[in-house]
């Protein structure tokens, strides 16, 4: 609880499999790879959970700082990549106080799980420093995947309506980019991820500070 905020934590129940998250791996190393080599490979992942990500990050070079606020997520997480650092927190607390600013923040498939958006938006914006990027994803939700979902009665299922801490939001780019702005974000580049677009897995966005 954080200014009389609470919430429910997703449960995590394993590791993950490595080859289920390459449709967001391959889009944000390649995002990274762009960045000049004088940015330091410091990275700050809002929303941590299993580690899976963290871990992958630490084996290309770049020092990673975590939190999360599910306890399972954590033990995963510290277990998986002892070398990365990991904390309990979240992102209804002054991050940027507690841990400084990074040159990149991530924050993949999170604001999905959160009620109060807004304010998670700016403690996301908050963590970037001057000239830093930061990188959002989040469920991509438009015409023909909601009609698609729909049709094949898969709605129960990709709103996780038994999990706890499961998917309460859903974001077309034109409420996601709202969103960002109203936190205090003018540039933004914003792909789907994901076979075929118009049924994209993910919205990708990079932020620019």
């Amino acid at each position: 609880m954080t200014d009389g905020i609470a919430e429910t934590s997703f449960q995590w129940t394993g590791e993950g499999d490595p080859k289920s998250y390459d449709v967001l791996w391959n889009p944000l190393l390649k995002t990274l790879g762009a960045l000049s080599d004088t940015v330091p490979k410091r990275i700050f992942d809002l929303g941590s959970g299993n580690g899976i990500t963290a871990e992958m990050l630490s084996r290309h070079g770049w020092d990673v700082t975590g939190v999360e606020p599910s306890e399972d997520g954590l033990a995963f997480a510290r277990k998986r990549a002892p070398q990365c650092r990991f904390e309990a927190g979240s992102a209804y607390e002054d991050l940027a106080a507690r841990f400084g600013q990074f040159p990149v923040v991530m924050s993949f498939e999170v604001i999905e799980h959160c009620y109060y958006v807004n304010h998670f938006a700016r403690t996301f914006l908050d963590l970037i420093e001057p000239g830093g990027i930061g990188i959002l994803t989040t469920p991509f939700h438009g015409y023909w995947k909601n009609l698609a979902l729909a049709l094949t009665n898969h709605f129960d299922a990709h709103f996780t309506s038994t999990t706890d801490g499961g998917h309460i939001k859903f974001f077309s780019r034109k409420t996601l980019a709202r969103l960002l702005n109203d936190a205090g974000c003018t540039k933004m580049q914003f792909s789907t991820v994901g076979r075929i677009p118009p049924l994209a897995m993910s919205h990708y966005v990079v932020c620019k500070k």
